[in-house]
């Protein structure tokens, strides 16, 4: 069935395609005492409809720069535009603002509220959003029906395998109709059977226009993404279109 909500659509860009461009990205934490540079002039382009996989060991700095690319903080040097918008130097309530309307996120840990239902769970950023209750209603129904989840909207994340709760927070994230999708190890606590469930709803998602962006340990499910970009020591070791590249 088709679903209006999922059409393909071009996300918002600077004018040459790019929902994203970092440039010179730097990030030092100075506690008085050592400075640790966790970034070292990162550069990134990431074109309108990507799907991409950042992947690395522990310490290379991917949770910095998830947490740069998700508006949740900025960097120390350089240059970063997100759907032609300068982010980089935006004060805290400024890049709320940007997280909410530009933004989904989809977490390790679900991060569903647990008194609340899958339909409810969804429709929380829209109330951030100020997005009319019908509205709001009528856009988690569609996203339910697009996961194959319609028959769970009065369930609560307790009644919920852990491949659903992650379906529905990135149904939830998809709420705001938001140009970058960002998951941060969205299969870390999840078995092998759902955790390649939910990189299907990902490369679905993808086939209809949106850009993703996810951060994973596991090589094998990166592989499914468009691209691989691997960090080490802070840096950009690769950057590499994969099979399902476009």
């Amino acid at each position: 069935m088709h679903i209006p909500f999922f059409s393909k659509k071009t996300n918002g860009s600077n004018g040459n395609g790019f929902v994203i461009s970092m440039e010179g990205i730097k990030k030092i934490y100075d506690t008085g005492k050592i400075k640790v540079e966790a970034l070292k002039g990162i550069d990134i382009k990431v074109k309108n409809g990507e799907f991409i996989a950042i992947v690395g060991p522990s310490g290379s700095g991917k949770s910095t720069l998830m947490n740069i690319l998700g508006c949740l903080d900025t960097p120390t040097e350089g240059n970063y535009e997100l759907s032609g918008e300068k982010v980089s130097k935006l004060n805290r309530e400024e890049l709320a603002e940007i997280r909410n309307r530009k933004i989904g996120f989809v977490f390790q840990n679900f991060n569903l509220l647990p008194q609340l239902t899958a339909l409810e769970n969804i429709e929380m950023p829209m109330i951030f959003g100020k997005i009319s209750s019908a509205e709001r209603k009528h856009r988690a129904r569609e996203l339910l029906q697009r996961i194959g989840l319609e028959d769970k909207e009065f369930a609560k994340p307790t009644e919920l395998s852990g491949g659903q709760m992650q379906k529905i927070a990135i149904a939830r994230a998809l709420a705001m109709k938001p140009d970058v999708l960002l998951a941060d190890e969205p299969t870390g606590n999840l078995d092998t059977t759902s955790g390649s469930d939910v990189m299907t709803v990902f490369s679905e998602l993808n086939s209809l226009g949106s850009t993703i962006i996810i951060v994973t340990h596991d090589l094998a499910l990166a592989r499914r993404a468009g691209r691989i970009i691997q960090l080490k020591d802070g840096k950009i070791e690769k950057d590499a279109i994969t099979e399902n590249g476009k």
